[in-house]
């Protein structure tokens, strides 16, 4: 890697203190761009892994840091802490932070991703009522949970990992879902309906195709919160895990143009409308390869890592289109669960192996072909399933259905 050279007098400037921040940054020293480099981040921490969050809930902030501080001393790498952006005027190249500061760039990346959704009804505010966005509200979720009657609400990969981590240390978890399955419109009911089986085993209570309508609490404390069926389920703790919003009011009245959930539009080389504008990570709608290139928003962590690679390659005008294969993995009660693809409106799946065993491979088709996958316990299926759609080369449903398994380096199931 490259450091600065004070003769070269351009700045760029990273917005967001994440993933696809770092990547961009280090890509760039890389590649010996020799200009200034300043990360921006609201956080009061360098980045981290953001996706251990929800698995080592008690983990010290340093034990999440993905680069410490002597790596952006070495290479030069400005980091400015405790800082969030206003506004951004793309003709004058400047940004305004919420101290005063006005920052002129060069060229600039808007990472800045995304933020928990918060519910929407009468006691959402009560101080028991807790989401999960930083490692210091991971370890207030480890001790708040010590021996409570805790309730999640949300059947994803947040709400799933963190009612499975408190499994040992909750006196009761009771898990609020607004469809019939855990995981139904990503995995699919199949693999849901196994998951929830997997909770319920310990204990855990499940009240799904149902709603928050009042969480009740006393001196502001959470007491007891009331379902939309009319259900009310006495709690101590409330952990809400219902998605996220786009951290991009600040792009307001500028002209970088944003979908109509506002996420950002960009190009197969992150670029915006804007010249010397890009974006990427969370807050990103882009054009996916391996999906005919149709437009979409994914929040994984390997995404924002392809995402910050690539718009650090197009500032040095070095044109290498996107092309990545969604990753994501999920930890419940010690088992991984690997997805790879973008099988969004998939028609049927093809099942290897058995669900009941904890050993099985889902795949996903759509219009004939495998768009994705998810396995537990059959490394490295999924990711030769990956590698397969990365580089461009259909997968039959007939492959798929064949009992033939070598081309997955599987033994028969």
């Amino acid at each position: 890697m490259g450091a600065r050279d004070q003769a070269v007098l351009h700045t760029v400037m990273l917005l967001g203190g994440g993933a696809a921040s770092l990547m961009c940054a280090e890509t760039l020293r890389q590649e010996n761009y020799g200009g200034r480099i300043i990360m921006v981040s609201r956080d009061d921490l360098l980045p981290y892994d953001k996706t251990r969050l929800s698995k080592i809930m008690n983990a010290e902030s340093d034990s999440l840091l993905m680069r410490k501080i002597e790596f952006f001393h070495k290479y030069d790498i400005e980091v400015w802490l405790k800082k969030e952006a206003l506004s951004i005027d793309t003709k004058k190249k400047t940004v305004t932070f919420d101290d005063g500061l006005i920052q002129c760039y060069d060229q600039i990346l808007i990472a800045t991703g995304c933020r928990a959704k918060s519910l929407d009804c009468p006691g959402a505010d009560l101080e028991n009522v807790l989401m999960l966005e930083t490692p210091e509200d991971a370890r207030s979720i480890h001790y708040a949970c010590m021996g409570c009657r805790t309730v999640v609400v949300g059947t994803s990969f947040v709400g799933m990992e963190v009612a499975a981590y408190m499994i040992n240390m909750a006196s009761s978890i009771t898990i609020i879902g607004s469809s019939e399955l855990p995981y139904q419109k990503t995995l699919g009911p199949e693999i849901g309906k196994v998951t929830m089986m997997m909770l319920e085993e310990r204990g855990v209570k499940f009240h799904m195709n149902d709603a928050v309508a009042e969480v009740q609490g006393e001196n502001r404390r959470v007491k007891a919160v009331k379902l939309k069926s009319g259900i009310t389920i006495e709690a101590d703790l409330l952990i809400v895990g219902i998605g996220v919003n786009p951290n991009s009011e600040f792009l307001k009245g500028s002209p970088i143009r944003m979908d109509p959930k506002n996420y950002v539009t960009v190009d197969k080389y992150m670029r915006t409308n804007i010249t010397d504008v890009y974006c990427a990570g969370d807050l990103t709608c882009f054009p996916l390869k391996m999906a005919k290139g149709q437009n979409v928003s994914i929040g994984h962590w390997q995404i924002a890592q392809a995402h910050g690679r690539i718009a650090a390659l197009s500032m040095l005008h070095r044109e290498v289109e996107l092309n990545t294969v969604p990753f994501y993995w999920t930890v419940l009660l010690g088992r991984t669960i690997r997805y790879a693809g973008y099988g969004e409106g998939y028609t049927e799946m093809v099942l290897k192996g058995k669900f009941e065993n904890m050993k099985f491979l889902a795949l996903y088709i759509k219009d004939d072909e495998v768009v994705a996958a998810s396995g537990l316990n059959v490394e490295p299926a999924v990711s030769v399933v990956a590698e397969r759609l990365a580089e461009g080369r259909v997968i039959t449903k007939a492959e798929a259905e064949s009992d033939d398994l070598r081309w997955l380096k599987l033994q028969p199931m």
